[in-house]
């Protein structure tokens, strides 16, 4: 049986008390931002994203089975579904749209190096296949263990390392430049 700091909150939810529901967005909300953000392209999708998983909890938490897995590892996976249909059904934007998206750069005050770093890795992430972002977002930017990380993600703590092992070889490669120019 898992123990799930949760449980009591999701059960609530279940019987719709909307108190209940604020409690567990306001618990898991940065979180489960912060990933969508990485697998996706913008804070506005990131945003759509999480939204429709929160609903996904208030009209599914009556169902929910407390003990089979901690709730903050479902909605780990419900996100990172809804982010794999949003990418599956990306189409490309025209080139004259580039000229609209919003400056996403780090303030200016820390630094246009750190900036500049921060979008490469960024970008190196987004060409990752999606189940290796997923791991390695899950892993060094989320800080789950590798065990927590399977479980969202539905596979084999082996499956798992293997994803992590491909992605950072790829990262690596992707952003060798970064560490040359020390």
């Amino acid at each position: 049986m898992v123990s799930d700091p949760d449980t009591d909150l999701v059960v609530r939810v279940g019987k719709k008390d909307r108190a209940a529901a604020q409690a567990l967005m306001a618990r898991h909300l940065p979180a489960m931002l912060a990933v969508a953000r990485r697998m996706l392209s913008g804070q506005a999708e990131a945003e759509d994203c999480v939204q429709e998983a929160f609903l996904k909890v208030w009209t599914h938490a009556a169902k929910w089975q407390p003990g089979k897995a901690k709730f903050e590892t479902w909605l780990y996976r419900v996100v990172l579904n809804q982010c794999y249909d949003r990418l599956r059904k990306k189409v490309p934007e025209p080139l004259e749209a580039a000229a609209d998206v919003p400056d996403g750069a780090v303030a200016p005050d820390h630094g246009l190096e750190v900036a500049d770093i921060v979008k490469e890795v960024d970008a190196a992430l987004k060409t990752l296949p999606e189940r290796q972002r997923a791991a390695v977002l899950l892993c060094h930017f989320q800080e789950h263990g590798n065990n927590e990380a399977a479980e969202i993600l539905g596979i084999s703590v082996e499956a798992l390392e293997s994803l992590l092992a491909r992605g950072r070889r790829t990262l690596r490669l992707k952003l060798s430049h970064l560490h040359a120019s020390e």
